[in-house]
């Protein structure tokens, strides 16, 4: 028997943070595919820019915006109650807004991490529990989730961050085994550097060199995720050289990693003290 494939063909999409970076590039890549698609931000003037975008270039396409903070968790509970009582059911979901937050731990504003907590974790949580079960009964769906390469790191500087991330792995490996053989689709994208305005917002500074060599359009990314989920791959690591050293850095004993985490943590605490 093939291997289910995520029904975007004329399918009901949604996609969340979709006002700019990764999420306006995956609305961008599979409006020209789906029946309707529904895009999810809290910008609303960036929403109904891409909406009237979308709408002159494929005007058969159904583009509905939902002005939403996924950060609130009443906001997500009402905007899956819209949904399935409008559409009946969401035939591929894609988990892609999120932020950053960068500073040792414990000068951290709790607040910041709670709403990153809530942002990262909890929306996508949300959003997978009350649209999967339609998937499961009729048989077919699909679950995107994009990650970041943090999700599979030790990153001193973004505790917080970082912790998500790790959520996020380990809760889309889990659910892609729990869904095997009901037809939905599982699969997580975790990339390196892209070209959005994600640092500046996480007030990361200036890239280095390595993230120079890896970094890659958020086109790229979003063209690269869809293909491997399209694939049925469980985790994708877009960009050819970012893939390569990723799939090198799995390979490496976890205590090598952890010594070269606590190098990097030792010259943070060092900078932060002057």
């Amino acid at each position: 028997m093939a291997a289910p494939r995520p029904p975007i063909d004329g399918g009901t999409v949604l996609i969340t943070g979709t006002s700019s970076g990764i999420g306006l590039e995956l609305a961008r890549e599979l409006a020209p595919r789906a029946r309707s698609l529904v895009v999810v931000a809290r910008r609303v003037e960036r929403l109904e820019a891409l909406k009237d975008e979308l709408s002159a270039r494929y005007p058969g396409l159904v583009v509905r915006t939902e002005a939403c903070d996924l950060s609130d968790p009443e906001a997500v509970d009402g905007l899956t109650g819209r949904l399935l009582g409008d559409f009946g059911a969401v035939d591929v979901l894609v988990n892609n807004a999120g932020a950053g937050l960068q500073g040792l731990y414990e000068k951290s504003d709790w607040d910041r991490v709670y709403g990153l907590i809530r942002l990262n974790v909890v929306a996508s949580s949300l959003l997978t529990r009350w649209l999967t079960p339609a998937m499961v009964a009729r048989g077919r769906g699909g679950v995107l989730n994009i990650n970041s390469g943090a999700g599979v790191a030790i990153m001193p500087g973004m505790a917080a961050y970082v912790g998500t991330k790790h959520f996020v792995t380990g809760f889309t490996e889990t659910l892609r085994a729990e869904l095997e053989g009901t037809g939905v689709v599982v699969s997580q994208a975790l990339p390196g550097p892209v070209e959005t305005g994600f640092d500046e917002a996480a007030n990361i500074g200036p890239p280095g060199v390595m993230d120079r060599i890896f970094r890659i359009s958020a086109a790229r990314c979003a063209r690269e995720a869809i293909r491997g989920f399209e694939c049925g791959r469980p985790m994708i690591f877009p960009g050819s050289a970012y893939g390569a050293v990723m799939t090198l850095q799995g390979a490496l004993p976890r205590a090598l990693q952890r010594r070269a985490a606590r190098s990097q943590a030792r010259g943070l605490r060092k900078a932060s003290a002057r």
